[in-house]
C-alpha cells in the first residue's frame, strides 16, 4: 500500500510528460494536445487542492484517534486527499484522451487503489478520499472544456484577417 500511495505523483506528473515527450518526439499535434489537457488537469488539481487543504485545515484521523495505525506523520491537512486527487485526475485525463476499455479499467484500477491505500495507511477519512477523487476528476473535465474553448478562440484569430 505504501508503495501505491507513493507512486501517484509520480504517475501524476509523468502522465502529460510522457504524453508531450511522445508528441515532440514524433511532432505529433494529437499527442502534444493530449498532454497540454492532462498538464493542465493535473496542474489545477494541486492548485485547488492546495487552497482546500490550506482552508479546511482538517486534521489527519490519526491525531483525533491515536489508536489508528498510520504509516507516516503527514505535515499537511486531511481534505482532500491530494494523492487521490492527482491519481484520479491523471487516470480521468488519460481514460478521455484515449476512451480504450484497455485504457479506462487499468486507469480506474490504479486511481482507486491510490484512494484505498490512503485510507489503508490510516491518513485520511472516507469523505477526503471522496472529495480527491471528485476533484481530480472533474479537474480533467473542466481542463479538457478550457482547452478547447481555448483552442477555438485561437483559431478565431487565426482565421479572421484584418480588413485595411
Amino acid at each position: 500500500m505504501q508503495f501505491l500511495t507513493n507512486t501517484s505523483d509520480v504517475v501524476a506528473i509523468g502522465t502529460p510528460a510522457a504524453l508531450l515527450a511522445v508528441g515532440f518526439i514524433k511532432n505529433d499535434a494529437a499527442f502534444k494536445k493530449e498532454g497540454m489537457n492532462a498538464a493542465m488537469a493535473v496542474i489545477g488539481t494541486y492548485g485547488v487542492g492546495y487552497m482546500l487543504k490550506k482552508s479546511i485545515n482538517r486534521n489527519r484521523p490519526y491525531v483525533p484517534y491515536p489508536i489508528l495505525q498510520n504509516y507516516k506523520i503527514e505535515n499537511d491537512s486531511s481534505f482532500p486527499s491530494g494523492s487521490t486527487a492527482v491519481a484520479f485526475s491523471a487516470a480521468t485525463s488519460l481514460s478521455l484522451s484515449y476512451p480504450k476499455w484497455y485504457i479506462i479499467a487499468p486507469a480506474a484500477l490504479y486511481a482507486g487503489g491510490v484512494g484505498y491505500s490512503r485510507l489503508h495507511l490510516g491518513v485520511h477519512y472516507p469523505s477526503d478520499v471522496l472529495a480527491g477523487a471528485l476533484l481530480g476528476t472533474g479537474s480533467a473535465f473542466v481542463s479538457r472544456q478550457l482547452n478547447k474553448i481555448l483552442l477555438n478562440q485561437y483559431r478565431k484569430r487565426k482565421v479572421q484577417k484584418p480588413t485595411y
